[in-house]
């Protein structure tokens, strides 16, 4: 599974309840306050009806991995001899005979078993039966209202899961014991203390900074002459897995504003786990009206389904589950994540009664996504907006020490990595009067506003241009994946990286990480998303009503974008691609890639992650670079 373990310090003791770390919010948030922990849940509860997600172990791991890599190479066999879900249930997942013993298991229990596909099993029973059951003990806690979010309530284990043996040769895990909202969505609000008098771009763009559309993104990054060949998308779907619930007439909207003519049928929502909670403000509704607004607008002509879930563990997984499983979408994208450390405390993890091994569900989402590749269904995650620093985005100094992380699902390695970029042009501001002037595309950081904030005399932490930026480092849950192997500019973590709570006599140390561990380096490949030269997005608050909010951006928008673009690319080439780190990788290393007469990259090698610079090649700051739409799609038909 090329996964890494690593070694948790003693002192995480002293942070059992991960509330005080983590905030949970309708979505975390640098403001949210810790959770409160009121106690056992009632007994009443205990007689409630629950459901859980029990991920399934693979029969054969390390036969699927190399499966992946025969499919993904040209000179092989089985080049692009995807499978179907019951082929790769057949091959690879859990017998029939020992689910079926497991569900005799679990009826014995009292308890409902069925199995989804090739990878869960949904079990359903009395709160008070699973809690005996899988040796935990459920609290309720309650997070008080702060800001426009009202106080709401989750439950969440005190103690790590245990499998019982009698199952454990089969299960792999239990989600759904904790009802906290997990994930963050990755967009961003432009400068908070900028007054724009004037905006100016090169003259590419169509329209101004903030206020840039997919029209812009086509300009910026060569899709005209697909579409003028009459690609538009049609006959591909395009999947979009998130978090919260968002009004699909936001989209056509945009849509409609931009130009563009579309099927006014071609949006399929898809209700994981049962019906969602309105759009809303505290979810994070918007994210999921730009993820559709911009994946559908660049490929106009492609079907969209949205798998629409709530922010749990299990509601995330599950929608993984789910656009797997059915494998209507050709592409998938998500703008949602975490640090990726935060599965080992955060989200219930158990422990094998045989082994003693606590594990996280990181696994169960790496062979969900592992099964995407070999079914060809690409997949795009965002990077994050923290830079370098993505523990630090909600845990900063000086409460927290700055410690090189990357964010989860995007340091999967089974993954394409969407990371940010900045466009050249000029920003002017006032109060204080200062002239930016990006002489060209460069890695986002905010590094550049930093005469603006010394002119206000703040730090830049307290400006709030710190940590902010295109996610990007090396994951120590991952090891360095085939298609990596050779690149130039990889780096492996770094020395001396601490995740330490401050403030406490003496500082409590979270997590000691790995130093010089050969990980997966993410991004892989980066577009704008500085949002002081960003975008417009559509969108229907429930408190304010319709608006069109402007300045926003963030790795939110390139997954998306990505997304939309191999919408294109699959009708160009007319099959799917499957996991696009392989060919991409293969383009970026072959000549040409940056020089010549139709090179598929554009380079970035100015500007910095808050860390990791750009350069000449590959670089954790901002991957390979950006595209050249029209060249990868055009290179791409070639290795095919």
């Amino acid at each position: 599974m090329h996964m890494r373990s690593p070694v948790i310090c003693a002192a995480v003791a002293a942070v059992l309840s991960f509330s005080s770390v983590i905030a949970a919010s309708p979505y975390p948030t640098r403001d949210t306050p810790a959770a409160k922990d009121m106690g056992p849940i009632t007994a009443k509860s205990t007689m409630s009806t629950m459901t859980l997600t029990l991920p399934l172990k693979l029969r054969d791991a390390a036969g699927a991995d190399a499966l992946l890599q025969s499919i993904s190479t040209k000179s092989s066999a089985d080049y692009h001899r995807f499978l179907t879900p019951s082929q790769f249930r057949a091959r690879f997942g859990a017998s029939d005979d020992d689910v079926a013993s497991a569900v005799a298991y679990f009826a014995a229990q009292g308890l409902k078993a069925e199995r989804v596909g090739a990878l869960s099993l949904r079990v359903t029973g009395s709160s008070g039966k699973v809690q005996r059951l899988f040796k935990v003990t459920l609290h309720d806690y309650l997070v008080a209202a702060h800001g426009a979010t009202s106080a709401f309530h989750f439950q969440a284990p005190t103690t790590a899961a245990t499998i019982p043996a009698e199952v454990s040769g089969v299960v792999a895990g239990v989600v759904g014991l904790s009802t906290r909202p997990e994930f963050a969505p990755h967009k961003l609000k432009g400068f908070a203390r900028q007054s724009v008098k004037e905006v100016s771009t090169s003259s590419d763009l169509i329209n101004q900074f903030g206020s840039l559309t997919v029209a812009d993104f086509d300009k910026q990054y060569d899709v005209a002459p697909l579409a003028a060949k009459g690609i538009t998308g049609k006959g591909r779907t395009i999947g979009i897995v998130t978090l919260a619930p968002f009004t699909p007439r936001d989209a056509f909207a945009y849509w409609k504003a931009v130009g563009l003519t579309v099927n006014p049928n071609r949006i399929t929502i898809y209700e994981v786990d049962g019906d969602n909670d309105k759009p809303s403000d505290a979810a994070g509704s918007d994210e999921t009206a730009l993820d559709v607004e911009q994946s559908g607008g660049i490929a106009p002509g492609a079907d969209i389904i949205v798998y629409q879930a709530r922010n749990t563990d299990q509601g995330y997984l599950d929608a993984f589950f789910a656009a797997v499983e059915s494998n209507k979408a050709d592409s998938i994208s998500t703008s949602w994540g975490a640090w990726e450390w935060f599965y080992n405390l955060a989200n219930s993890p158990v422990t094998d009664p045989y082994t003693g091994e606590t594990v996280s569900e990181l696994a169960a989402f790496h062979e969900v996504f592992l099964q995407a590749a070999l079914q060809g269904q690409t997949m795009f995650a965002a990077a994050g907006d923290a830079g370098a620093y993505d523990v630090n985005r909600f845990n900063a100094p000086p409460d927290y020490s700055l410690a090189l992380s990357v964010d989860f699902p995007a340091s999967d390695s089974y993954i394409t990595a969407a990371g940010g970029t900045t466009l050249p042009g000029k920003q002017v501001y006032t109060e204080p009067a200062i002239v930016v002037n990006i002489p060209k595309e460069r890695v986002w950081s905010w590094d550049y506003l930093i005469p603006l904030c010394d002119s206000l005399n703040l730090t830049p932490l307290d400006c709030g241009i710190f940590p902010v930026g295109g996610g990007g480092g090396v994951s120590f849950e991952y090891a360095l994946p085939f298609y990596q192997v050779g690149v130039s500019g990889l780096q492996k973590t770094a020395p001396d990286q601490s995740f330490v709570y401050e403030d406490t006599i003496p500082p409590t140390t979270i997590l000691d990480l790995p130093a010089n561990y050969a990980g997966r380096n993410v991004p892989d490949i980066s577009a704008n998303a500085d949002p002081d030269t960003g975008y417009v997005i559509y969108y229907t608050s429930d408190k304010a009503g319709f608006e069109l909010e402007t300045f926003y951006g963030g790795t939110s928008f390139v997954g998306p974008q990505l997304n939309g673009v191999m919408g294109l690319i699959g009708q160009y080439l007319q099959t799917r691609v499957g996991l696009l780190n392989v060919p991409l990788y293969e383009l970026q290393k072959a000549s040409g890639a940056y020089t010549g007469k139709a090179p598929p990259f554009n380079v970035i090698d100015s500007g910095n992650n808050d860390y990791y610079g750009g350069r000449y090649g590959y670089s954790p700051g901002a991957g390979i670079g950006t595209l050249d739409v029209s060249n990868f799609a055009e290179a791409l038909k070639q290795t095919f």
